[in-house]
C-alpha cells in the first residue's frame, strides 16, 4: 500500500486509493499519494498501457464517493461502456485534455489505442475541505466533462510528471499544494450551477430536489407540467417553484432547458442523428426552436457547434 509523506495509509471507501493501476490491468502502475488538508486522500497515478488488436481493452472502475479525473499525455481513443453494455461512439481525446467523471455509480469504458495518461482519485470529502478551508471556493458538485482541454491542470500535470521522474521514495510537500490547486480550480471552473449552490435558504429538501430532477430527466423529450414535477414533491405548484429556484438559483424550466442543451451536445457528436432528431429526442418543440434556444445558450447554432467539433 502506498503511503503519504506523514506515513498515513490512504483509503477510500475501505479500498487503497493507490491501487487505480490494477482496474487499468497495471497493478505495478507508479502512485504519487497524499492528505492535502485534513484527512480526504488524494492520488495520482501515471497510465502507461500498450492496446493490442483483439484487445477488448475494458476498463472498470468501481462506484465511489469521488471524481476520477483523467489528464491525456497523448491522443487517445476510447468510448464509454454503458450499464447495459453497450458501447458510445469512440470519442478522440486530444493531448492535454481531460475527462472527469462522477463515480457515484462507477465508471467502464473500452480501449480503442493505447493509453497514456495521469489518472486522479479526488474524493468528494476532498472536495469539501478545501471548500471549508477556502473562503473564495463553493461546496459544489462538479459538472463532467470529457475531451476538453484545459491549460490549468495541464500545467499542474507537468508539475506531477517531474515528480515521477525523481527518485524520492516520500512525495515531496509540494505534492500536496498541487493537489490543493487542482481541486480548487475543479471547484472553482467546474462546479454545476445547475445544481444546489446555496444562494438562499430552501425548504426543498434534498430528496424533493432530488426527485425532481431525476422526472424531468426521465421526461426530457416530453412537455412535462410543473404541476406533475410539484406533485412528486409533495409541494404545490406555486411552493414548488419558489422553493426550486432557492434551493438551485433557476427555475425548473430554466434548469430543464440547460439539461436539454447538455443532452443535446452530446447527441450532437454522433453524426447519425438529424437536427431534428436531437430537437425531437431532447424535447425541443421543433428544430427552429431548438436553433434559437441553443444559439442563445451557446453562441452559434447546433449546425455550426457540430460542425466546430470535429474540426
Amino acid at each position: 500500500m502506498r503511503r503519504d509523506s506523514r506515513g498515513k495509509a490512504l483509503d477510500l471507501n475501505g479500498q487503497d486509493i493507490a491501487s487505480v493501476g490494477i482496474c487499468f490491468g497495471i497493478p505495478d502502475a507508479p502512485c504519487l499519494a497524499t492528505v492535502p488538508v485534513k484527512s480526504a486522500p488524494f492520488s495520482v497515478t501515471r497510465i502507461d498501457r500498450d492496446f493490442m488488436r483483439g484487445d477488448e481493452g475494458r476498463i472498470r472502475l468501481p462506484a465511489a464517493t469521488a471524481y476520477f479525473l483523467m489528464l491525456y499525455l497523448e491522443d487517445a481513443l476510447h468510448c464509454d461502456v454503458m450499464p447495459d453494455g453497450s458501447c458510445t461512439a469512440i470519442r478522440h481525446y486530444e493531448r492535454g485534455s481531460l475527462c472527469l467523471v462522477d463515480l457515484c455509480g462507477g465508471a467502464s469504458i473500452e480501449l480503442h489505442s493505447e493509453l497514456h495518461a495521469l489518472a486522479f482519485m479526488l474524493p468528494q470529502a476532498l472536495f469539501d475541505e478545501i471548500a471549508d478551508y477556502s473562503s473564495t471556493t463553493r461546496r459544489r458538485r462538479l459538472r463532467c466533462r470529457r475531451g476538453e482541454l484545459d491549460s490549468v491542470i495541464s500545467n499542474l500535470g507537468v508539475a506531477l510528471l517531474a515528480m515521477f521522474e525523481g527518485e524520492t521514495v516520500s512525495p515531496p510537500a509540494l505534492l500536496q499544494y498541487l493537489a490543493t490547486a487542482i481541486c480548487a480550480h475543479l471547484l472553482q471552473d467546474y462546479s454545476d450551477a445547475a445544481l444546489r449552490n446555496g444562494i438562499s435558504e430552501s425548504a426543498l429538501s434534498s430528496w424533493q430536489e432530488k426527485a425532481a430532477k431525476d422526472l424531468m430527466l426521465e421526461n426530457l423529450a416530453e412537455d412535462l407540467p410543473l404541476s406533475a414535477i410539484a406533485e412528486a414533491t409533495g409541494l404545490s405548484t406555486g411552493h414548488f417553484a419558489q422553493e426550486f429556484k432557492k434551493a438551485t438559483g433557476s427555475t425548473p424550466h430554466q434548469w430543464l432547458t440547460l439539461q436539454r442543451i447538455e443532452q443535446a451536445k452530446h447527441l450532437l457528436r454522433n453524426e447519425v442523428y438529424s437536427l431534428r432528431d436531437v430537437a425531437g429526442l431532447c424535447g425541443f418543440t421543433d428544430q427552429s426552436h431548438f436553433t434559437k434556444v441553443f444559439s442563445r445558450s451557446t453562441g452559434m447554432t447546433p449546425a455550426v457547434w457540430r460542425k466546430a467539433i470535429y474540426h
